[in-house]
């Protein structure tokens, strides 16, 4: 497939198929081909079904981190990096953290390698998931939020992160023309408003926060005004809202007793 070898006519090539960032891709790809022709054309094709990018190449870049990506597993998105850079920063030397749906891993990755002496451990209920985030070297367990994971963090832990499902069940038609075609909804579906999950969170990360600990939840649209009657419901202080370049929310930050790390 010769029109596949030129970046140039590549990026026009995922421009024209609507690709939200058709510059970015040609040359991941061009590198995974690494000179063979006929692959570079056979991966262009996957790529112009919809298949996920990092589902064909193995990885993804992740807050400068090389994250592994299996085929099925949800591919952490640029977005969530702020979410993860302000973990980082609300994670002192040897604390612990919990990276909840944390899908390939990306979130703890980056928080063990930026704190080598912190413990950050994750959960998902996808099987897979569990089993791509501990080929990248995440302390994973399976199961539902919380549930699966080891007693002994109760009550001491530092930072609660998480990008759980948050897209309302009506929107997610709205999302990438591709992204149902390849990707199951499980990560994605948050309910009616997209906030079923989100209210799971904030009910049951006190019992795993030490006093003044922080949970981290990426959201979206209103859904920021929506929770604010559980955060005062259920104590929680210091509440403030994650924005990003557009202005727009992407997330909330809360700390258990209104207190924060150290």
């Amino acid at each position: 497939m010769a029109i596949a070898t030129d970046r140039a006519v590549l990026a026009a090539l995922f421009s024209k198929a609507g690709f939200v960032a058709p510059e970015d891709e040609p040359d991941d790809l061009i590198a995974h081909a690494a000179g063979d022709a006929d692959l570079l054309g056979a991966i262009v094709d996957r790529r112009l079904t919809g298949e996920p990018l990092a589902w064909i190449t193995g990885h993804v870049q992740f807050c400068e981190v090389d994250i592994r990506v299996d085929p099925g597993v949800y591919v952490p998105r640029g977005q969530s990096q702020a979410l993860a850079r302000r973990a980082v920063a609300l994670l002192g030397e040897g604390g612990t953290a919990i990276d909840l749906c944390t899908g390939t891993g990306a979130i703890a990755k980056v928080l063990s390698t930026a704190h080598p002496r912190a413990r950050a451990v994750a959960s998902d209920v996808d099987p897979r998931a569990i089993a791509c985030a501990r080929s990248n070297g995440v302390e994973a367990f399976e199961g539902d939020l919380f549930a699966p994971l080891p007693w002994v963090l109760q009550g001491c832990t530092d930072v609660v992160v998480a990008v759980v499902p948050y897209v309302p069940t009506p929107a997610l038609a709205l999302l990438q023309r591709d992204t149902l075609a390849f990707e199951s909804p499980l990560p994605y579906d948050g309910g009616p408003d997209g906030t079923g999950i989100l209210r799971r969170v904030l009910r049951e990360s006190p019992r795993f926060l030490r006093s003044g600990g922080v949970v981290l939840l990426e959201l979206g649209g209103d859904q920021a005004e929506l929770l604010q009657d559980d955060l005062v419901r259920l104590g929680y202080g210091e509440v403030s809202t994650l924005i990003d370049d557009e202005g727009d929310v992407r997330g909330i930050e809360a700390a258990r007793g209104g207190g924060g790390p150290t």
